[in-house]
């Protein structure tokens, strides 16, 4: 079966790329290789550009990201009767050395071929992690002078199943090198050393493989982990549903709502922001209404910002989005300061803020309501508590329509506490 596609290949002339692609091929073919049971992941580089002249499945990965999308191909398919081989250059495996070298500690059970030119050929020639000392490149014209990796020793002394370096140079049987690593059980990496056409020889015109090898204390050959065990990732025979642990929420309430509406819930992180929106989003589903929430808040979590949109509709909700609020609550100065200028952008609808807040200039049909929230209810409080406030004053839903949503939960007291805390705040 012939694994390449097209003879040419889209190299420069003269790069060492051309005769390791071929001869992946043919080590493919010698193994008498299913083409559908074989899968291809390149990386980001000039690497990347074989996998449209393989008949096999290809999956082109990201910069240094190949070697772990292959664990995940494995891991979700361990049928080993699927072959699963990377292609990878030397700014890939530097990139995504960390990942390489995890993958030989398990010692899964994929195949890495490393295309190292020594440099990073696609990007003009700079210097790479594999650079040997002396070497020429354009960001060190006069020569490296610093060691680089020995990629096979360090995936050896991870732990890998095979480790092996070799060259294209003359004389090599890369073919059946590449033959004998795939079908090693476990990680098997193969190390192809070459030198690029474009930058290599430009810069190193009279550089002999050897003397390149010798510098680099680099030696060809093979290393094996002989007693090392295969990973096999736990395989679960059943995994119940996720939606499994969501409870039915059965309309129970009315509601008073003929249209859609879109609120607004801006206060800081770690207040209650997104617990508050959820128990409005519950609220709404026990009143026969459709929800869409969103939120957003700081990678930080418990500092800055924390907002929530929630859309409430008598019918399907189609889009999801919020340009512009009917309703904002505001209980906080990170909150406001996140969403002032949606908030003053409103033309019309009702703003619900804390009223130790700086003064806002919405548009003249927005009605703004002040109340002491935060006073009433505390910080983690004031969210649900001015929720509560108007829900109370418009009639949409019922407050007991908030107190069976807060049911269930972690933090049912305190949630029940804060929205029977909205009755303090007309004798504040």
């Amino acid at each position: 079966m012939a694994f390449q596609i097209d003879k040419s290949l889209p190299y420069c002339p003269g790069c060492g790329h051309h005769q390791i692609a071929r001869s992946t091929a043919e080590a493919f073919e010698k193994l008498g290789w299913n083409e559908k049971d074989v899968i291809l992941v390149t990386d980001i580089g000039c690497v990347g550009l074989a996998d449209r002249y393989f008949s096999c499945h290809t999956i082109h990965g990201l910069h240094g990201r190949s070697v772990p999308l292959a664990e995940g191909i494995r891991f979700g398919s361990p049928d080993t009767e699927k072959h699963i081989v990377v292609f990878i250059g030397d700014g890939g495996a530097t990139i995504g050395l960390q990942h390489l070298l995890e993958a030989a500690r398990l010692n899964v059970e994929i195949s890495v071929v490393v295309f190292n030119n020594m440099l990073y050929g696609m990007t003009g020639g700079q210097s790479s992690g594999f650079t040997p000392e002396d070497y020429k490149t354009t960001t060190e014209p006069e020569g490296s002078n610093t060691e680089n990796y020995d990629l096979p020793e360090l995936t050896h002394d991870s732990g890998a199943s095979y480790s092996c370096r070799i060259t294209t140079g003359a004389g090599e049987d890369l073919t059946e090198t590449m033959a004998e690593a795939f079908s090693e059980p476990g990680f098997s990496l193969i190390e192809v050393i070459e030198s690029c056409y474009s930058y290599g020889h430009k810069y190193n015109p009279d550089y002999t493989m050897e003397e390149l090898l010798s510098d680099a204390d680099l030696e060809t050959g093979t290393w094996r982990n002989k007693d090392k065990e295969v990973y096999q990732p736990e395989v679960k025979e059943e995994t119940p549903s996720l939606l499994k642990e969501i409870p039915d929420l059965e309309p129970s309430f009315q509601n008073s709502l003929n249209h859609k509406l879109s609120v607004l819930i801006g206060g800081s992180a770690g207040e209650g922001i997104q617990t508050a929106s959820g128990v409005l989003s519950k609220a709404a589903i026990l009143s026969d209404l459709e929800v869409a929430k969103k939120g957003e808040y700081p990678v930080t979590v418990g500092s800055g910002f924390s907002t929530a949109k929630v859309i409430l509709s008598p019918e399907n909700i189609n889009f999801t989005g919020c340009h512009s609020p009917d309703v904002a609550i505001i209980t906080s100065e990170e909150g406001l300061k996140k969403n002032r200028e949606m908030v003053e952008g409103m033309t019309q609808g009702r703003i619900y803020m804390d009223d130790s807040l700086p003064s806002i200039t919405p548009g003249s049909n927005v009605e703004i309501t002040g109340e002491s929230y935060r006073e009433a209810a505390g910080g983690k409080g004031a969210a649900l508590c001015a929720i509560t406030d108007w829900l109370s004053r418009q009639h949409i839903l019922p407050r007991d329509s908030l107190k069976r949503a807060a049911n269930n939960s972690e933090h049912t007291k305190s949630l029940k506490k804060s929205i029977q805390s909205s009755e303090k705040l007309r004798s504040i």
